[in-house]
């Protein structure tokens, strides 16, 4: 390890970052020259709330690529159901036993962080989404965290990490005001010294009352406000975000937007989507829980096999016709007029179909509109 407790990249993609027990096991299978041919099936056998966001797959593809073994999933973004298969590889299981961890690891915290941002934006109606909590995990996965969120449907990121091409979102910290004589010092620095391109966002509960703050920002030409401190608050939020909305459009700055942050929940987002502009979720969707996947035999030298509780032979995932989707065998024939969502993304060791971002989040977004949160 370096300077911070982070592993390093060639750890991870030698296997050497893994479960101790795939080491011994696989020491022992190899010691017997025991190494079947194997399917194994990625899957979640229950999901809390409904539904997902499958994420996390270019990572694996990365991982795996140029090992002798071929890999089918469903397109990075696609939206899956409880007892669905996500992912499926076919090859000698020694290739990829130790990698069991790290695939896990890539697919189950990328899809968490996917799932809670869509989750939230299906809440948050026609209101942007901005992800704020890149700060809440570890800074080595920062561009993780950013990627999974812009995926599942936010708006922009705040980490300057976050992969090229997602937008970033961010104007000012509390201690940026305090750094000044007056909170309108702050603000008009800020007008005056940032990018045109820049938003033009006042945080507005440094000091005092936020409908006062946020009054006097819009007298200095904020484009917004920015509540940020409603877990602080002992009264009602809803409430107070009204009382700024009414001072706001009693001054004649109707015109003047509302963003909310700072612990904000997807509940909260339902509550206040009819009065709040944009909304900035940090933990919500950056310590999301993670989707329980988990990785299984199905097939072992030609024939259907799996453990107790989970259901053998490979199979496809279909998008029916009528709207429903539909799990059955690989090797049966696919209903009539039905679309396989199970695609072959590495054929013996080679990326076939690549994962990129924007392709995702566009199939995220065109799903949304038939889902709840």
């Amino acid at each position: 390890m370096g300077r911070f407790l982070t592993v390093d990249e060639d750890a991870i993609r030698e296997g050497r970052c893994t479960d101790v027990y795939f080491e011994r096991i696989e020491s022992v299978l190899a010691k017997d020259d025991i190494n079947p041919e194997v399917v194994v099936e990625v899957g979640a056998p229950a999901l809390p709330d409904g539904w997902a966001v499958f994420c996390g797959l270019a990572d694996v593809l990365s991982l795996l690529e140029g090992l002798d073994l071929s890999v089918d999933a469903m397109p990075e973004g696609s939206v899956f159901f409880p007892g669905e298969p996500v992912l499926r590889i076919t090859g000698r299981y020694r290739t990829f036993a130790a990698y069991e961890t790290a695939i896990l690891g890539f697919l189950c915290h990328a899809s968490g962080v996917a799932s809670a941002a869509a989750h939230i934006r299906v809440a948050a109606g026609d209101r942007p989404v901005y992800s704020f909590g890149s700060r809440r995990q570890h800074p080595a996965i920062a561009p993780m965290i950013e990627r999974a969120a812009w995926i599942g449907g936010v708006e922009g990121v705040s980490n300057t990490c976050a992969p090229e091409g997602i937008p970033l979102a961010g104007t000012m910290p509390h201690a940026f005001v305090i750094c000044y004589p007056r909170q309108e010092d702050a603000w008009t620095a800020f007008d005056r010294h940032t990018p045109p391109s820049v938003p033009r966002i006042m945080l507005c509960d440094t000091f005092d009352d936020e409908k006062s703050e946020a009054v006097r920002a819009a007298k200095v030409g904020a484009a917004a406000v920015r509540l940020d401190t409603p877990r602080s608050r002992r009264g009602d939020m809803r409430s107070i975000i009204e009382e700024v909305r009414w001072e706001l459009d009693a001054r004649g700055y109707g015109n003047v937007r509302i963003f909310l942050s700072g612990g904000v929940t997807r509940e909260d987002v339902a509550l206040y989507r009819d009065i709040v502009d944009a909304f900035g979720v940090g933990g919500a969707i950056a310590n999301a829980p993670v989707v329980d996947f988990s990785m299984d035999i199905v097939e072992i030298d030609g024939r259907i096999c799996a453990k107790r509780g989970k259901r053998s032979g490979a199979k496809q995932v279909y998008d029916l016709p009528s709207g429903t989707r539909l799990v059955r065998l690989a090797r049966e024939p696919a209903p009539e007029g039905a679309t396989p969502l199970i695609v072959p993304v590495i054929e013996s060791g080679r990326i076939v179909r690549e994962s990129g971002h924007t392709e995702a989040r566009e199939r995220v977004l065109s799903r949304l509109s038939r889902l709840t949160a």
